[in-house]
């Protein structure tokens, strides 16, 4: 009978329990981490809660999180917060009082983010909130819903509740600083990232797969000293690409020399390569450095590098190999340090068989060759790539284009980009100036690029239909090429005369009608 509680010692034996509940406590908190998870299951186990939580301030957020809870298994904490002064806890976080809700079904304040009964077993469900407090600043709340079925005795619980509150108080600050600390070491990251991402990548816009190879191997060969080659169509961006490479090397503070040899004549090309000394040449009035000595101790971009004349092909191996070169006019060598990037596209292999590029050269330039996509195999970014000439057009024209329909975008999708990135760019600037309504529509957009549907131009029949207009259209065309000779029609079409004859009588074309053209 000593283990049994009687209604005379019945207020003895919760003390006692308590107490122990406050030494059980006790211990957790003298070990090396809090666990919260063991505070609020003997929590809940003396206060026969329904439900515990404790809850947690963000100060750089200003948001309230769910750091713990019992009887919530099936809900996700992680999307359960809220802001200050919203619902029971946020209005207990942000004034620092507790709140007693006797019958939540009947409170204004109480949101119910989680999904709690109202009722269970036809009994109202109430709710305690004290707030939890640390030298005087108010970190978060310690809740309980809890269904009463004898009479409500809520002093006792509050007591309870404040003083194990008070308690694990300095536990729960040192997670609010960890969690802290956490967001701001995201947020830093995040910017960092971003940071790298747009003086990596400036410029460079996509997510395609093949986009995301070439991130990759700029990333990989950026910080090494490799000569790269970089080969594309024309307008793909390779000049985009060389910028990352540079701006995401350890030269990055050192000079960034940019050549155009397509540009420049054959006869002055290594001049401008390599310099020349006062008086090699008529004009040469001073000396002047080369573009490659310009360059030293940094990067220089050889763009357009496959129209290099063979001559100067011969000076440039040299200066692969050895890494020296020497002015126009002058004997003296100068040793230069300088990484290489070479862009072109060009057929470097079949020129080598044309004798037109050297293969010496070529193996000394392809130590890591990068192949940019032309934009019809990436056309899954042709979306983003809008969006951001928009936004750049925007700023650079003082337009405000919102969006573009999605069948101007359906038409940009269908179109074959033999103008790659540069005519896209074109394109959008070309339908930013000409948008009336801030918004770009199809027939914004250039004639070449926009569909027959869009343009109402649509082939209308069947194909048999379609196809005899297209034959009738092809040998109108060859007859007047021919000025009406039916013989020669048939030669240039590849066909029979029988079959040419047979053709103009279905089609009921007159070939003396040609004829007279010519007279």
């Amino acid at each position: 009978m000593a283990n049994i509680c009687t209604n005379r010692f019945k207020g003895d034996c919760e003390v006692k329990k308590d107490l122990n509940l406050l030494l059980q406590i006790s211990n957790e908190l003298n070990g090396s981490e809090l666990n919260l998870d063991v505070v609020i299951s003997l929590l809940q186990k003396q206060l026969k809660a329904d439900t515990i939580m404790i809850s947690v301030l963000n100060r750089n957020k200003e948001l309230i999180y769910v750091e713990g809870a019992y009887g919530l298994e099936k809900v996700d904490l992680g999307k359960v917060t809220y802001r200050l002064g919203e619902g029971v806890i946020g209005k207990v976080v942000q004034m620092g009082d507790m709140v007693v809700v006797p019958r939540t079904s009947t409170s204004k304040d109480f949101i119910n983010k989680i999904g709690l009964p109202y009722k269970i077993d036809n009994l109202d469900v109430s709710f305690l909130c004290i707030p939890l407090k640390e030298k005087n600043e108010i970190i978060g709340a310690l809740s309980m819903h809890k269904v009463y079925r004898d009479a409500p005795n809520f002093n006792d619980n509050i007591k309870l509740l404040s003083i194990v509150g008070s308690m694990i108080a300095r536990a729960v600050r040192r997670r609010q600083k960890n969690h802290e600390a956490l967001d701001e070491l995201r947020k830093e990251n995040s910017l960092l990232k971003q940071a790298i991402t747009e003086r990596t990548f400036k410029g460079i816009v996509g997510n395609s797969g093949k986009l995301q190879e070439v991130f990759s191997m700029i990333q990989s060969v950026a910080p090494t000293q490799t000569t790269v080659l970089i080969r594309g169509e024309s307008g793909v961006g390779k000049e985009l690409i060389a910028d990352a490479i540079h701006y995401n090397s350890k030269r990055i503070k050192k000079a960034f020399i940019k050549v155009n040899c397509a540009a420049l004549p054959d006869n002055l090309i290594e001049s401008e390569l390599f310099g020349y000394e006062k008086g090699a040449f008529t004009g040469a009035t001073t000396q002047r450095i080369g573009r490659f000595e310009a360059a030293n101790g940094g990067t220089i971009f050889l763009d357009e590098f496959g129209d290099v004349p063979l001559s100067t092909q011969v000076k440039l191996l040299r200066v692969l190999q050895e890494r020296q070169i020497e002015r126009i006019g002058g004997n003296k060598t100068i040793n230069i340090d300088v990484r290489v990037i070479c862009a072109t596209n060009k057929d470097l292999e079949k020129m080598i068989v044309e004798g037109t590029f050297r293969e010496d050269l070529y193996y000394r330039i392809n130590v890591f060759p990068i192949y940019t996509p032309p934009l019809r195999e990436r056309l899954h970014d042709i979306p983003t790539l809008v969006n951001y000439f928009i936004e750049k057009f925007n700023k650079q024209n003082n337009r405000t284009i919102k969006r573009i329909t999605s069948s101007a975008i359906d038409s940009l999708m269908v179109y074959h980009w033999p103008g790659n990135i540069r005519e896209l760019e074109n394109c959008i600037e070309r339908c930013c100036i000409l948008s009336t309504d801030d918004v770009i529509h199809t027939h914004n957009l250039p004639p070449t690029i926009q569909s027959a549907l869009s343009s109402n131009t649509e082939h209308k029949g069947t194909l048999e239909v379609i196809l005899a207009k297209l034959e009738k259209q092809i040998i109108h065309d060859t007859m007047i090429a021919s000025k009406g000779n039916i013989v020669k029609a048939a030669t240039m079409l590849g066909v029979t005369e029988r079959m040419m004859g047979l053709r103009i009588k279905k089609y009921e074309i007159d070939p003396k009608k040609f004829k007279l053209i010519e007279k």
